[in-house]
């Protein structure tokens, strides 16, 4: 038996019959044959030679005739040669590779020192857009965390005197208009500037964040069942006191900030609307069910979705859609009985016939459960689709407002069980007093800083900051300089109310139904006894297409007269 031989002892035999097989061409070869003869003997083996081996299959072939030496070209060595083959490939010769196509900057909008909106683009390449300063300056319904002023003078409201601040304080409590004023006041624009920097809050806890609603910002012992109960009490006095100074325009609007969504209500004539109205955000399926189970009549009005879609995703919860607005179907069908049943008629008649269809198929009773389930999961989820996002804002108006505020004020969801704001009621934010309102400030902080060689006063307010105070603030920087810069950072669930307001505006003129100016005047009265100055309430008023404007940066110049905005 044959012993195993390691990969080292088979090649050296290998090596071994290679030497010994060179030995014997050598002995056998006869001196009257050449080299070539040699060759050609050694190339033409007589099959029937006794002393003849069988071939190993798996040994490397050492014949020289098989063997393959690579071939050199000399005219290959050199770099002029490699070259020449480049040039003479073909263009059918090259791999064509897809180059990413390089697109153009977009323009950048920057402050230049003169404090001017300039736009940062090759006029070669791109014609330059430049925006026309206005004179009315866009309202923002979204509530600001940060808003920064730029100017190169230094702003009035700093390093305040006791009698500015106390002017300022009592000014905003009792709702008068110092800038005119005849009681005594002080009205330098030291005072102006702090009471813009005023609002009122409930509930207020000093340990906890109630705006914005972050648990992760808020450490602190979990509230009792007792504070818990207590809180609930006192805040559905406030929030009904609020609603009522709103519908009695005596306040303008103010803003319910829950857990999981904002609501911002909204006085008649504000916006342009003629009545008392609400907007919500976000909602889920199963809010908008909740609404629909207590005949809340809404729209949505950033939606993308046709209506015919909208009713067919009504038709599994009995809700028909009429203009954009949920109603009852029952009451749809006392008013329209005779074509309301025949549709419904129609439906019955269609699904039996698709359920006897199915049967006449020879399809299982189960089946056909199991295809009615699995449609309606599908209505299902394109209903969630909008979910959580900026095409979920409800619009409510007129009554339904007033039941929309009994849904809050007894709905148990408002408020959440669970986590570290556990049992507190949502926070409500308002320009003017009510009942167990909070009085809150903002917090202040002024620095000098340097661009371009120059000096400029920077001035930054944190905290709520309500959608009138940037109006304020500007009406009263135009007065005392020439130009200044703002720089706004606005809460990102409240950045939708803007889009809504201005669609809302935009809807109503492609309905001809256009807010005349004698209208605005007359709820701009009718909301004077709001606590806002005259100026913020026409902007508030107006319902044109550049009075609503999603505001990140505002530059103000006085040569030109206008402002400009990103």
């Amino acid at each position: 038996m044959s012993q195993w031989k390691r990969p080292d002892e088979i090649l050296q035999l290998q090596r071994l019959k290679q030497k010994q097989k060179a030995l014997q061409a050598r002995i056998q070869r006869p001196s009257g044959k050449s080299s070539s003869d040699v060759s050609s003997s050694q190339q033409e083996p007589n099959p029937f030679a006794g002393n003849q081996k069988r071939k190993n299959p798996f040994s490397i072939n050492d014949d020289n005739s098989t063997k393959k030496h690579k071939s050199f070209d000399p005219d290959l060595n050199n770099d002029e040669s490699i070259l020449e083959l480049l040039h003479k490939t073909t263009p059918r010769d090259v791999l064509l590779i897809d180059t990413p196509v390089i697109k153009p900057l977009e323009p950048r909008f920057l402050v230049d020192p003169q404090h001017q909106l300039v736009i940062s683009t090759d006029q070669q390449k791109a014609p330059e857009i430049q925006q026309k300063p206005s004179k009315h300056l866009p309202i923002h319904w979204g509530i600001k965390s940060r808003l920064r002023i730029v100017c190169k003078s230094s702003l009035p409201g700093n390093n305040l005197r006791t009698n500015q601040e106390a002017s300022g304080l009592t000014s905003f409590v009792r709702c008068i208009g110092i800038k005119d004023s005849s009681v005594g006041l002080d009205i330098s624009p030291g005072a102006r500037f702090y009471q813009s920097t005023l609002y009122w809050q409930h509930p207020h806890l000093p340990w906890l964040t109630l705006f914005p609603r972050n648990s992760k910002s808020n450490h602190g012992i979990v509230l009792g069942e007792v504070e818990r109960v207590a809180l609930g009490k006192e805040w559905a006095v406030s929030f009904q006191n609020l609603f009522q100074l709103v519908r009695s325009r005596q306040c303008p609007y103010f803003y319910v900030c829950a857990n999981s969504f904002t609501v911002l209500f909204r006085a008649a004539g504000i916006g342009g609307r003629v009545e008392t109205h609400a907007l919500l955000t976000p909602t889920s399926r199963g809010m908008r069910l909740a609404l629909k189970q207590e005949d809340i009549e809404f729209s949505m009005p950033l939606k993308k979705t046709p209506e015919k879609q909208e009713l067919n995703r009504s038709a599994e919860s009995g809700i028909s859609v009429h203009n954009g607005s949920f109603s009852n179907s029952s009451e749809e069908q006392s008013t329209n009985a005779p074509t309301d049943e025949g549709h419904d008629e129609e439906e019955d008649d269609d699904d039996m016939e698709e359920e006897k269809w199915l049967e006449s198929l020879g399809v299982e009773a189960d089946e056909i459960k199991k295809i009615n389930y699995n449609q309606s999961k599908k209505l299902q989820s394109r209903e969630c689709d909008d979910d959580y996002s900026d095409q979920s804002t409800v619009l409510i108006e007129g009554v339904e407002c007033q039941a929309f505020f009994n849904f809050l004020l007894n709905a148990k969801s408002s408020t959440a069980k669970v986590g570290r704001l556990a049992g507190v009621p949502p926070t409500l934010i308002a320009p003017v007093a009510f009942v167990g309102a909070t009085l809150r400030t903002l917090t202040t902080r002024s620095s000098k800083i340097r661009m371009d060689g120059e000096d400029y006063h920077s001035t930054e307010l944190q905290g709520v900051i309500l959608p009138h105070v940037l109006p304020y603030i500007c009406g009263l920087l135009t007065e005392t300089k020439d130009n200044f810069s703002t720089t706004l950072v606005t809460v990102p669930n409240t950045t939708v109310f803007s889009r809504v307001s201005q669609k809302i505006i935009d809807d109503a003129d492609k309905e001809n139904e256009a807010t005349a100016i004698g209208d605005q005047v007359l709820w701009k009265e009718n909301l004077s006894d709001s606590g806002l100055s005259e100026h913020i309430l026409e902007t508030m008023c107006r319902a044109s297409k550049d009075s609503v404007n999603e505001l990140e940066r505002l530059v103000y110049c006085k040569e030109e007269g206008g402002y400009t905005w990103s």
